[in-house]
């Protein structure tokens, strides 16, 4: 059964519908869903889906010649294979698919460009010549994001311009990773959320019908099995120097959040060393620079500010848990590494995954009007703050979840969220309400409380007093909007 991806498929049906030719450029990394999308999109459509392979051009014109002429096209009564690719893609538009749009899947496709590099140039001469004048939709797909964005996409290329479409496709939102696990209870839907994140392959390798701990012991932790050595097979495909990168995952995986810090945990003594690798990891999407949604222009340029953080959850849980006890893993002691290393500290481990469920949540509350204002930016604070006591008053560096502000700056919603074994209590709420005082003289404060175990009697007796707290629970959040 194919899970979500509503946006994404919408989006190639109204470029499928639209008049003319279509040249659609969509990509994202590797694992994220890109083919399976597109091979939904193709249900009930005559096409030719090609996926390109890494060969020598000739066996490439080859493969893709073949595919073609297996088609009811004029040339496939006198040839056996196209000289060249001029007259192979040329040859899309002689598809007879009566009114239908002649639809090419070229999967894959920066592969075919390393086998030749004048194929952007072959295809932009057709398509301004030729092809954009004709009923054809062309999707070129690729998982090389740095080909795709700094080559493909750049001024320089020769395609520069004619995409009439290009979509970047991310990982999956917890709303649509849920669906993989109709039958886990709400806090097990954000725990297995929090193991493999929104990367439908991983989410597939999870058997919804057995437990969340046998799934993580059969899926993940047993030598041999597709996601025990995933994280390291992406790595060497996708950089060099493997042993310097595992050693500044884990550092940020395991608590490490600045430049400074991940250097030293790392062992590398160049901070600026280490910058230029976390660049590379953030332009695979597997780490990304967070900044305090009050911090600027001039202070995100500021090499030294900002925090480091995984946004790959999977590949945060591999490195918290399977590379750190691979020794124990190697020799297949999967129990005793789930019972002691995993366990004790996997429900604290979600809750950073949590506070993502929680914007989500924010985020699609927006988008049908149900919030008390209409925020500009949303995101984490972090800063410092005034906290009044009865006989003093300190400053306190000090964060919040979740704080989004309107356009004026004269409205603010205040989330915090917890994930816990226990409610969420009064004084809890009091000391996320002492927080931005400054602010509180000048704009009207929303307070959204998230909890996993309910509130106190207490905080329940205020927010129905008050028409500023609104509670959420852990089954309004994963049932969603």
């Amino acid at each position: 059964m194919f899970i979500g991806r509503k946006k994404e498929l919408q989006f190639l049906e109204d470029k499928y519908n639209g008049k003319g030719g279509q040249l659609v450029v969509l990509y994202g990394r590797r694992r994220v869903g890109k083919t399976e999308t597109l091979r939904e999109f193709c249900k009930g459509k005559p096409h030719i889906f090609y996926s390109c392979r890494e060969v020598s051009d000739k066996l490439q014109l080859r493969s893709f010649s073949q595919k073609l002429l297996r088609e009811n096209i004029p040339a496939a009564s006198y040839i056996k294979e196209f000289s060249d690719w001029e007259s192979a893609l040329k040859s899309v538009a002689e598809l007879r698919y009566g009114n239908s749009k002649r639809l090419l899947i070229i999967d894959e496709f920066p592969y075919m460009c390393k086998g030749n590099t004048s194929i952007p140039s072959i295809l932009q001469t057709l398509w301004d010549e030729y092809l954009k004048d004709e009923n054809v939709m062309i999707v070129l797909c690729g998982s090389a994001m740095s080909f795709i964005e700094k080559e493909l996409l750049a001024e320089k290329n020769p395609l520069y311009g004619r995409a009439t479409g290009i979509y970047k496709m991310e990982s999956m939102g917890f709303y649509d990773a849920a669906k993989f696990f109709p039958n886990y209870s709400e806090r097990d839907k954000i725990i297995a959320y929090a193991v493999l994140g929104g990367i439908p392959h991983y989410l597939k390798q999870f058997d919804p019908d057995i437990s969340l701990e046998d799934n993580i012991k059969n899926n993940i932790l047993t030598k041999g099995c597709a996601l025990y050595s995933e994280v390291e097979f992406l790595l060497r495909q996708e950089l060099r120097e493997t042993s310097l990168y595992n050693s500044i995952i884990e550092a940020v995986a395991l608590g490490n959040t600045k430049l400074n810090e991940i250097s030293v945990k790392s062992l590398i003594d160049d901070t600026s060393k280490t910058s230029v690798y976390l660049k590379n990891l953030i332009e695979l999407e597997i780490v990304e620079r967070e900044f305090s949604i009050s911090e600027g222009t001039k202070e995100r340029a500021n090499s030294n500010r900002g925090f480091y953080r995984i946004t790959d959850n999977f590949f945060r849980f591999w490195y918290a848990f399977v590379f750190t006890n691979y020794s124990e893993l190697e020799s297949g002691d999967v129990d005793g590494v789930f019972e002691y290393a995993i366990k004790p500290d996997l429900h604290e481990f979600a809750s950073l995954a949590f506070e993502d469920v929680c914007r989500e949540y924010i985020r699609e509350k927006q988008k049908v009007n149900k919030l008390p204002f209409r925020y500009k930016r949303m995101g984490r604070w972090w800063g410092k703050t005034t906290v009044r006591r009865k006989d003093s008053t300190e400053i306190q560096e000090t964060e919040i979840d979740l704080l989004a502000i309107s356009q004026n700056s004269d409205e603010y919603l205040v989330g915090e969220c917890k994930f816990k074994g226990r409610p969420f209590s009064y004084g809890e709420y009091l000391d996320t309400a002492a927080k931005l005082l400054p602010q509180q003289e000048r704009a009207d404060f929303h307070y959204y409380l998230f909890s996993e175990s309910g509130f106190d009697d207490k905080l329940t007796a205020a927010a129905e007093s008050e028409g500023n707290i609104i509670l959420v629970d852990i089954e309004e959040i994963v049932d969603g909007v």
